[in-house]
């Protein structure tokens, strides 16, 4: 894989980890795409380029259609041509039983992990298909394991949007394979990341059959892995990195 990579949500954490493997290990520019934290996101850029390689910090909120589009445009303008997404933003809302639940917290969490994924999958869509002129690439969708565990009395809500972004892998897999471009997913379990709360590690770890929790390079391991071309007979495929849980 070679040109440039956006990553979304790429300011820590699981989409820090994939921005700085996918630089070292496909030699591709980085897109690294941040919300509200530039300076995180302008730590991953230098690191990036002391490693040799290229990146720029480009902020946008991945809930707003107008901010993924400029995301996209800026990426293209400041590193080249895209033949990459890592679909890393995501939110997980308000801690609350269904019956609980408020349209605005509903709405936020779509729009960030179900709507933002389709419209930046849009946008890669149209630079990288055979269709559309372009020379092809891989998109990679960062689920979740709250898909199989439902999340229940805690957020119902944040693991529908992830089973939603299941269901997008699998279609847009069939739909763009004939143009170049392989849609895959990667879905993380219990991982250890600044976001999570020491206490739900601890309480949730006796539940893991690799009894601990795993790191964002283990994850950034399989995204890479599925935008490379070791894995070039996989689309509509997810990979799970729970340990086993």
């Amino acid at each position: 894989m070679t040109g440039t990579l956006v990553v979304t949500g790429a300011s820590r954490g699981i989409g820090a980890a994939c921005a700085l493997l996918a630089a070292r290990k496909l030699g591709v520019a980085v897109a690294v795409n941040y919300r509200e934290r530039k300076d995180r996101a302008e730590q991953v850029v230098a690191a990036i380029i002391k490693a040799g390689g290229r990146a720029a910090a480009i902020q946008g909120d991945t809930g707003i259609e107008a901010d993924i589009v400029r995301l996209f445009r800026e990426a293209e303008d400041q590193l080249g041509p895209i033949t990459g997404l890592v679909n890393n933003a995501g939110i997980a809302g308000a801690i609350c039983r269904v019956e609980e639940s408020t349209a605005a917290n509903l709405e936020r969490v779509l729009a960030v992990n179900v709507i933002g994924c389709f419209i930046a999958a849009r946008e890669a869509i149209r630079r990288m298909s055979t269709a559309h002129g372009g020379k092809g690439g891989g998109i990679v969708n960062i689920t979740s394991a709250a898909v199989r565990l439902g999340r229940p009395g805690q957020r119902v809500h944040y693991a529908a949007s992830k089973g939603a972004l299941h269901t997008f892998t699998i279609g847009l897999g069939k739909e763009v394979a004939k143009e170049g471009i392989r849609v895959n997913a990667v879905e993380p379990g219990l991982i250890d990341t600044e976001i999570q709360i020491p206490e739900r590690l601890a309480k949730e770890i006796p539940t893991v059959p690799i009894p601990r929790a795993g790191t964002a390079d283990e994850v950034a391991e399989a995204v890479v892995w599925l935008l490379s071309d070791a894995s070039s007979y996989c689309t509509g495929s997810v990979v799970t990195v729970s340990g086993g849980r």
